[in-house]
């Protein structure tokens, strides 16, 4: 096992070519500041910071993935190696120093096994070029 956590987000992260430093920047302020944990009356109100939560980070290039033509998804949109890597490191660096926390990650470009307990109602896609 590479990382495992309590409560808190899994981040599965895509990244595409013409990603970079601005949009690491927005998404670490958009995320580490969301509010989707439940206060004390049953209202998401808290962020991960509010709630002592932690976070793992897992590059996930098949979010890139095009499926306009044909039945095979395209992961032309995907940034090769080069690009992602940097971007996925910095990523987790800038929403550790955010949340004061480690962030737990997966290995990049590795066939992973990733498992989750979705507890709550929240699955949110977030593209920052939709800003």
């Amino acid at each position: 096992m590479v990382s495992s956590i309590g409560q808190g987000l899994l981040v599965l992260l895509g990244i595409s070519p013409d990603d970079d430093q601005t949009d690491v920047d927005y998404l670490v302020r958009k995320i580490s500041a969301l509010r989707i944990f439940d206060d004390d009356e049953g209202v998401m109100n808290l962020s991960v910071i509010d709630i002592g939560g932690n976070i793992i980070v897992v590059s996930q290039f098949t979010l890139m993935a095009s499926t306009k033509k044909g039945n095979r998804p395209s992961y032309v949109g995907a940034a090769g190696h080069q690009t992602a890597i940097p971007l996925y490191e910095l990523f987790c660096e800038r929403l550790s120093a955010a949340t004061g926390k480690r962030v737990g990650t997966g290995e990049f470009g590795a066939d992973m096994k990733v498992a989750l307990v979705n507890d709550g109602p929240v699955t949110i896609c977030m593209d920052s070029k939709n800003r």
